[in-house]
């Protein structure tokens, strides 16, 4: 339709043309000049009339295109950690409407998203690989600053090692799995994602839900002794529920609020926070004597832990300017915990992929990093040998007087 309106533009430009140019001799005279102005306005009228057809007899077809996407509401990385416009909150139970059963539902996951990697370590804690199925995005790029058009599936199981085509719907965005459970869906396409393929819906998408839920939900077809696996033991929740409050505040978000920092004054504020966060999880597996946190037992706190720590040294530290000290110099209980659990515990290893976890931050954030480099470095990603007898390893900390103001007004107090 373009193409009609250029031509008819140029027919009137050659209609002036016609009349401020000179001309030859033998159309000199003022007929010739009305005559030629005539026949090139004639050549114009059929054009518009052509397009004005064109446009009007088919007065439907916008309408039939499907409607364009929402693009998510931008939002501060603190609002978007403090929750989602919208969230789903199911949950796997009997009585309910997502049952459990084999291959009725699905995990969407990032392997470089330490919420995500909290609901991958209970699959695998759990036994659930052949229960429940996953699905991984590739770790870059994630969109525009609000969001869009978020995270990305390859097309092919080859085009990025790790991350796989998705086998429901051939989708190649996140968003496409939001929009099918919900057509207006405002909010961002965060990962972990729990999607119910009978009733062709999202199911939760609330990592410290989903970590709660999955050690219990498909308990029925499990065998005895993974069945009987809990990371939220009876005799620990209350101290589970007390330490968990400011390890999500401080330690697992606490790096983000960092990292995003607008402002000089945003920044100095938020890293103190998370070294006092830091020295009261060394003292706390100090106090545990090990192998766990809180001792023999395997909680969700070690869940919540592992996956930030894990990523601490290798993106934090450098990408995220929280440089008071790292974890392999100025933890050592931390440190010997976290080699415990990485090498020596099914399923921590397993599902951690520090390519996916470097390449996600420092290619996806070109606010922070606008060349896309991928530092080497630390190197080994996690230092080897662990000791049984804590009292052996030093109790380190960050002695930074602010830092230790803060330790001291963590709750509950030890």
């Amino acid at each position: 339709m373009d193409n009609v309106y250029v031509t008819a533009t140029f027919c009137l430009l050659v209609a002036s043309a016609v009349v401020l140019s000179p001309l030859p001799r033998y159309l000199t005279s003022p007929n010739a000049r009305i005559a030629l102005v005539v026949v090139s306005a004639a050549s114009v009228v059929p054009l518009f009339f052509l397009a004005n057809t064109a446009t009007s007899s088919h007065p439907t077809m916008a309408s039939s295109d499907p409607p364009a996407p929402i693009r998510p509401t931008p939002s501060t990385v603190a609002q978007h950690l403090a929750g989602a416009p919208e969230s789903w909150h199911g949950k796997i139970t009997a009585d309910g409407p997502h049952p459990p059963e084999a291959d009725r539902y699905h995990l969407y996951i990032g392997l470089f998203c330490p919420f995500a990697h909290r609901a991958n370590l209970v699959r695998h804690i759990k036994g659930l690989q052949d229960i429940l199925p996953i699905t991984v995005v590739k770790p870059y790029p994630k969109g525009d600053e609000s969001g869009w058009p978020g995270w990305a599936f390859p097309a092919t199981a080859d085009e990025y090692e790790g991350a796989t085509p998705d086998p429901l719907f051939g989708a190649r965005y996140m968003h496409e799995i939001y929009f099918k459970a919900n057509p207006a869906y405002p909010g961002r396409y965060s990962v972990p994602v729990l999607w119910d393929k009978n009733a062709s819906t999202i199911v939760n998408n609330e990592s410290p839900e989903l970590m709660r839920d999955l050690q219990t939900g498909f308990n029925s077809l499990l065998p005895a002794d993974k069945a009987a696996i809990t990371l939220y033991p009876e005799s620990l929740r209350a101290q589970i529920d007390a330490e968990s409050v400011w390890m999500q505040r401080d330690l697992n978000t606490g790096v983000y609020k960092a990292g995003f920092a607008t402002s000089q004054e945003a920044y100095d504020a938020a890293v103190p926070v998370v070294f006092a966060a830091l020295n009261r999880l060394e003292k706390l597996i100090a106090k545990g004597g090990g192998p766990f946190i809180l001792g023999k037992q395997l909680t969700e706190l070690d869940v919540r832990a592992y996956a930030t720590l894990i990523r601490f040294d290798t993106v934090y530290v450098q990408h995220f300017k929280c440089n008071l000290g790292t974890i392999r110099h100025d933890y050592p209980q931390t440190n010997n915990w976290l080699s415990y659990l990485y090498y020596h515990v099914p399923g921590f290893r397993e599902t951690t992929d520090f390519r996916h976890i470097k390449e996600n931050y420092t290619k996806s954030h070109k606010d922070i990093n606008p060349r896309g480099i991928t530092p080497m470095g630390p190197w080994p990603d996690v230092e080897p040998g662990y000791e049984p007898d804590l009292t052996k390893v030093r109790v380190g900390g960050v002695q930074m007087p602010q830092v230790l103001e803060l330790e001291a007004k963590i709750e509950p107090k030890m």
